[in-house]
């Protein structure tokens, strides 16, 4: 049995409509969850699949760090795709530093966010004082790198360079797979 605190305002995302998001994940995960929603926690109770408990446990993180449910779904199914969470509040002494590293790793209408998700093919979410991915351990490797550019005070254009430049790598790599 595992116990996971998450934001309250994340409780609702992981039930989702007629508790369809909550069943799915004890479905696909052979779990159990129960869900107080009073105090944000979420108790992961395993069933006869340990592989899916973690999974379930990982998806639930997820959720809780901002991801649409239909974004981590994913990770029920695929033992690669991992979850990386940086706290931003490392970094950030301030409100305000912490709204301009936001701001920096999101981009202007969206913009770094799209380009790093697009190139290197991770989910995104940024929510609360972190930054967080889905992806294989390869494509979190390189978000973490970038982040950490855009933390240190890059400007974007060299980031988004080294996001192409990886990019390639990636699709050579897998063309070199086959």
């Amino acid at each position: 049995m595992t116990h996971l605190k998450i934001p309250k305002d994340r409780i609702g995302a992981i039930i989702g409509p007629k508790g369809q998001t909550k069943k799915f994940i004890e479905e696909k995960s052979s779990s159990q969850l129960n869900i107080d929603s009073e105090n944000g926690s979420v108790e992961v109770i395993q069933g006869d699949d340990p592989v899916g408990t973690l999974r379930a446990i990982e998806t639930i993180k997820a959720i809780g760090r901002g991801f649409n449910p239909e974004k981590t779904i994913p990770m029920l199914d695929d033992d690669l795709l991992m979850l990386e969470v940086i706290d931003l509040s490392k970094y950030a002494s301030t409100n305000k530093e912490m709204t301009r590293l936001k701001g920096r790793i999101i981009g202007k209408g969206g913009k770094t966010r799209e380009i790093a998700e697009n190139l290197i093919g991770v989910k995104i979410s940024i929510y609360g004082k972190t930054v967080s991915f889905i992806g294989y351990p390869e494509q979190i490797q390189i978000m973490r790198t970038a982040v950490e550019m855009l933390i240190e005070g890059a400007n974007h254009g060299p980031v988004y360079s080294f996001l192409e430049k990886k990019h390639k790598e990636l699709m050579q790599a897998h063309l070199d797979s086959y």
